[in-house]
């Protein structure tokens, strides 16, 4: 009995002793614990501390429900100090290193910690605050980084097991558990990030923004971005950005690019509907139907029309213009794409170059001087380009108030306005827009477009 006894306590003395070596590949090695999984993966999650400076406008207003609308200028500006602080994951052997947006953009001082102490400067070599996406560079660092593998997210199922790391609250580095809990969810997550992600109930804190969620066998699947929560705790859903388009920002970074570009479409449209399946014949709602197309969209090349309901991009499914923009943007820049889509009742499937937004008609952008009505206003002529990067409606045209400035601000212009004419003369593009707000006078009347709503704005210098 004693004998038998030592052999069972020897047997599970080994177990874990080789637990303890090696990565859990089995559900009896699951149980006995992630420790040797954390070993392996934790030297890649990095802390970061983010410092940038701000201008601050102090005003004896501040506060009042009514005046500092009204003297919103008034007071004097004075730089700030603003610290963030988040977490990272190391990429590559050379020190690349992904986070998020809001954790980095805009830094002027950014400080790297490895778990081991390490401390290393960084700078940023890519944002992207649509995505909530960053990519640094570790300064003076040596060659040997830890880093993790980053597997294909179109691989990762709901139910698997994963691991959040990172820096919540400031604490130092923690681990937490929990599963895949959903896939392909889109326009969920609160703040900047938008588009495509991977959904998970591993409590994600303050400061875990930017870590690492990784699978069972410690590669990395996504970066844990936001929590949808009602308390601010972390009682909440996680959501994380799949590592598909992580790669694509690693590759445009290491391209030379400092901002991320992204496949254009050229198109618009909603998801389909139960309603809309039924009187477009399709046997369950699904996909997202075409109710435009810009006239040079990739789209209409490839001989796509509205109406057409687009199923698929490259094989994946696609119901909202947030996943398809994924897509396209995982396949990447100069490749192509195969759509299928649904054509007066057939499907098919189109084949789509893709490519970045063209810049025809040159945008031109100028900036009013001194002597306009409105000086310090930042006008481009609008093209495809502008079009993306301003969220404009496709078939907008003429000019658009990219930066109203200091004067604009206060006289009611926003980013994004199409200036239609000043004082009844029109102004299709940035040079007679130019010379018309030269020309104005003292009295002013602006025809604006903002939101597809036309505005007749009045005003007295």
């Amino acid at each position: 009995m004693i004998r038998a006894t030592l052999a069972v306590v020897s047997l599970v003395f080994a177990t874990l002793a080789s637990a303890e070596t090696k990565v859990p590949t089995s559900q009896v090695e699951i149980q006995l614990g992630f420790a040797p999984l954390v070993k392996e993966a934790a030297p890649a999650v990095v802390n970061i501390y983010a410092k940038r400076v701000v201008e601050t406008r102090q005003s004896p207003f501040q506060g009042d429900p009514f005046f500092q609308n009204l003297f919103r200028d008034f007071g004097t500006t004075r730089p700030q100090v603003q610290n963030s602080l988040g977490s990272g994951v190391i990429l590559s052997a050379e020190g690349i290193v992904v986070s998020n947006y809001h954790v980095v953009g805009m830094a002027t001082d950014i400080r790297v910690v490895l778990n081991d102490r390490r401390e290393f400067a960084a700078r940023v070599l890519l944002g992207d605050q649509q995505s909530d996406l960053a990519i640094l560079q570790l300064i003076d660092a040596p060659k040997d980084m830890p880093h993790l593998t980053l597997r294909d997210s179109d691989t990762v199922d709901v139910g698997e097991l994963v691991l959040a790391i990172g820096n919540p609250f400031g604490v130092g580095q923690t681990v937490s558990s929990g599963i895949v809990s959903g896939l392909a969810r889109s326009g969920t997550a609160a703040g900047a990030g938008q588009g495509y992600f991977l959904q998970t109930d591993a409590p994600i804190n303050p400061g875990n923004s930017g870590g690492a969620l990784i699978d069972i066998n410690g590669d990395l699947i996504g970066i844990n971005t936001r929590i949808l929560t009602r308390s601010g705790g972390s009682n909440g859903i996680g959501f994380a950005i799949p590592t598909n388009l992580v790669a694509q920002f690693v590759a445009q970074a290491k391209a030379g690019n400092d901002t991320f570009q992204r496949p254009w479409a050229g198109a618009s449209g909603q998801p389909v509907d139960a309603d809309m399946a039924e009187s477009l014949g399709m046997d369950r709602p699904g996909g997202i139907v075409i109710s435009s197309l810009h006239e040079a969209s990739p789209l209409r090349k490839a001989g796509l029309a509205p109406g057409d309901v687009i199923l698929a991009v490259d094989g994946q499914p696609v119901n909202t213009g947030s996943e398809m923009i994924f897509r396209m943007s995982v396949a990447g820049l100069g490749s192509e794409a195969d759509l299928t889509v649904l054509q007066k009742g057939r499907p098919q499937v189109v084949r789509v170059s893709l490519a970045a937004p063209p810049e025809i008609p040159a945008r031109e952008t100028i900036t009013t001087g001194r002597r306009s009505a409105i000086p310090e206003v930042t006008l481009s002529n609008i093209n495809p380009a502008v079009i993306a990067n301003s969220r404009l409606p496709l078939g907008a045209e003429g000019v658009v108030i990219e930066d109203p400035g200091p004067s604009g601000a206060r006289a009611g212009l926003r980013p994004g306005d199409i200036l239609r004419a000043v004082n009844g003369e029109e102004t299709p593009d940035t040079k007679s827009a130019q010379r018309a707000l030269r020309n104005a006078g003292s009295r002013i009347t602006l025809a604006i477009e903002r939101g597809g709503q036309q505005i007749l704005m009045r005003f007295r210098l």
